[in-house]
This record gives C-alpha cells, sequence and structure tokens, in this order.
C-alpha cells in the first residue's frame, strides 16, 4: 500500500495530516440550501429571459438577452453539476477512496470547478463590453452586433473555458483532492514545480482580468450614461438612468466581493509555493464565498428591473415620508433612451438639425 502509485491514494497521501474538520450535518445542509437556491433562483431568471426575448428579438436588446441567457444556463448546471457532486461527497462520508477508485471523479469535478468558475467570469466581461458598445456607439452595435455574431461569442468563451479545464488533464497531471476532502481543484498542496504553479496563476489571472474588464467597461458605461442623462435634461426633459447605473454598481460589487477573495487566495499560493500561509478554512471560506456569486448573478442581472426599483422606491417614500422620485420619470426605458440620445449625438444630421433650431426659433 505504501508503494502504490494510485491517483486516489496519491491524492489522499498529501492531506491526511492537514485534513480541516468541518461538521457533516451542517456542511450537507449548506451545501443542499446553495444548490437549492441557485436552482431556483437561475431557472425563474431563465424564465423571465425567455420570455423577454420574444419580445426584442429583433431589437438591439437581443444581444444583452442573448448573453444574459447564457450567463443564467451556465450558472444553473454548475449549480446542478457541481451541487450534486458536492451533497454525495458529503453523504458519503468525504471517503474518497470507496468511490474514487480510478480518480475520474475527482478529475470531472475539478473540470467542472474550473470551468464553471471560469465561463460566468468571462461572458459577465464580454457582456460589459457589449453593453459598452450599445453605449456609447449605438449605430455600430446595433448593425454589427448581431443574433449570429453574438451566438458565436457564445461558443468561443465556452470552448476557451472548456479549454483551461481541461489542461491538467491534457498535460497528464490530475486534478487532487484538497484538504477539506470535499472538493478537487488544481494541486494547492506541496507543490512541486513550475506546472503547478502555472495552473494556479493562469486561473487567477484570467479571472482577475475578466473582473479588471468587466469593471473598466462598467466604468465607462456609467459615465457615459451620466453623460447622456445631462444631455437629456437640456434637450428632451428629465431622464433619469437609475436602473442601468444601479445594475452596473451592482455587477461590479457583488462580483469583486464574490470573486476576489478566492482568486487572491490561489495567486498567493501560485506565487508563495509552499510558503502560503492560506489555511484550509481560509480557501474553503473563499470558495463558499465564489459560490454565491452564482446565485445572485439572476437577480443582479435580471431581477433587478424597472419595475423592482419602481417598488422599492415607493416603499422607500413612504417609510421616509416623503417623495424621493416622481414615479412618471420611470414612463421611458433607460437603455432605450440612452441609446436614442447617442445616436442624436452621434449624427451629423441631427447635430446641424439642433444647432439650427435657435437660429430658426430667433428669426422667429
Amino acid at each position: 500500500m505504501n508503494s502504490s502509485k494510485s491517483p486516489e491514494l496519491a491524492g489522499l497521501g498529501n492531506i491526511t495530516n492537514t485534513t480541516c474538520h468541518t461538521h457533516k450535518k451542517i456542511s450537507v445542509f449548506f451545501s443542499i440550501i446553495f444548490m437549492t437556491v441557485g436552482i431556483l433562483s437561475n431557472s425563474l431568471a431563465i424564465a423571465i429571459l425567455m420570455k423577454a426575448y420574444q419580445r426584442f428579438r429583433q431589437k438591439s436588446k437581443a444581444s444583452f438577452l442573448l448573453f444574459a441567457s447564457g450567463l443564467v444556463i451556465t450558472d444553473l448546471f454548475g449549480h446542478l453539476i457541481n451541487g450534486t457532486i458536492a451533497v454525495f461527497v458529503y453523504a458519503s462520508d468525504k471517503d474518497w477512496i470507496r468511490f474514487n477508485q480510478s480518480n475520474i471523479l475527482c478529475s470531472v469535478f475539478g473540470i467542472c470547478m474550473v470551468f464553471f468558475g471560469l465561463c460566468p467570469l468571462f461572458l459577465g466581461s464580454v457582456m460589459a463590453v457589449e453593453r459598452c458598445i450599445g453605449v456609447t456607439k449605438p449605430i455600430f452595435h446595433s448593425t454589427k452586433m448581431t443574433s449570429k455574431h453574438v451566438k458565436m461569442m457564445l461558443t468561443t468563451v465556452c470552448l476557451f473555458a472548456v479549454l483551461i479545464a481541461l489542461l491538467p488533464v491534457l498535460s497528464f497531471r490530475a486534478y487532487q483532492i484538497q484538504a477539506s476532502r470535499t472538493w478537487c481543484f488544481y494541486k494547492t498542496e506541496h507543490i512541486e514545480d513550475w506546472e503547478d504553479r502555472f495552473y494556479l496563476l493562469l486561473f487567477s489571472c484570467l479571472g482577475l482580468l475578466a473582473l479588471g474588464v468587466s469593471f473598466l467597461c462598467n466604468a465607462v458605461t456609467g459615465i457615459t450614461l451620466l453623460r447622456v442623462k445631462f444631455k437629456s435634461q437640456q434637450r428632451q426633459g428629465r431622464s433619469h438612468h437609475f436602473e442601468m447605473i444601479i445594475q452596473l454598481l451592482a455587477i461590479m460589487c457583488v462580483s469583486c466581493i464574490c470573486w476576489s477573495p478566492f482568486l487572491v487566495t490561489m495567486a498567493n499560493i501560485g506565487l508563495n509555493e509552499n510558503r502560503s500561509k492560506e489555511t484550509c478554512e481560509t480557501i474553503l471560506f473563499a470558495l463558499r464565498m465564489a459560490t454565491w456569486n452564482q446565485i445572485l448573478d439572476p437577480w443582479v442581472y435580471i431581477l433587478l428591473r424597472k419595475a423592482v426599483l419602481k417598488n422599492l422606491y415607493k416603499i422607500a417614500g413612504r417609510c421616509c415620508g416623503m417623495h424621493i422620485m416622481n414615479l412618471h420619470m420611470w414612463e421611458l426605458s433607460s437603455i432605450k433612451n440612452s441609446l436614442k440620445v447617442a445616436a442624436i449625438s452621434e449624427s451629423p444630421v441631427s447635430s446641424k438639425q439642433i444647432n439650427q433650431q435657435p437660429l430658426s426659433s430667433t428669426e422667429q
């Protein structure tokens, strides 16, 4: 037994002395709760998206709905597959030697963890780029961003995430059972060579890059919407874009808060190798925070809509005893009005007409 080189014993041999203790009943309870809430919220979001896509199939919003559909479907399958494996591991008392004889389950679990971790981050960054182009360059977006191009981009993002997840298997590096013995990932303990560090740093850098792109594009979009808001006040009366701005702020906050601890932890382990002071409890807590991002995604992207915000303002106005906002400001959709004003400002013909209006009024 000591001289055996079987994958499951090799994976368990390094963690027997560092296994962190998790209460079985509590861990199974939280796993089931996370999986159930994630599946229900993403299923509800998919139903809302499908209904909205039928209404806006031929409009510029269709590309956003396709990206959002891909995101929530990915989150749904992530909760379904990863959650099912996690519950099975807890229910089996984490006895990997009994049910992981050929290390197949750990490899599948590790591949799913990497794919369903990176793919939503990639899709979030692509959606941020798409929104930035749609708001800043609406004419280019309406002519170039077709449904065919969106589907090709979705396929490319998914294939790239699959490639990253399959890299250890293609290079004959098996995924490792982690110290908590509840999940599989890249090797985070007893790192031997540069390849073990490479996978950790690649995962962390790609995730942080996706967050950075999302933050930058959402910031540009938010600034553009604020500028359009001031222009619309001068030309077309008051038109507030609170729906889009609140969504952008929520997207940035949720993604950064949920994913940053796990990505930074993996990068720290990859850079410091065996000198890293990250404990099993710290890694497990960061992983659970990252799981919350997939639970909150549908609520941020889909359910935080104009109707919900309007009701929140009504409730807030009743509680505070004042009218925070006149509700007739919500008559026009924020995104549509932003695109209209941006298109008017970019069009040379419309700008000439706007410049000629004051002259004609003075002549009269």
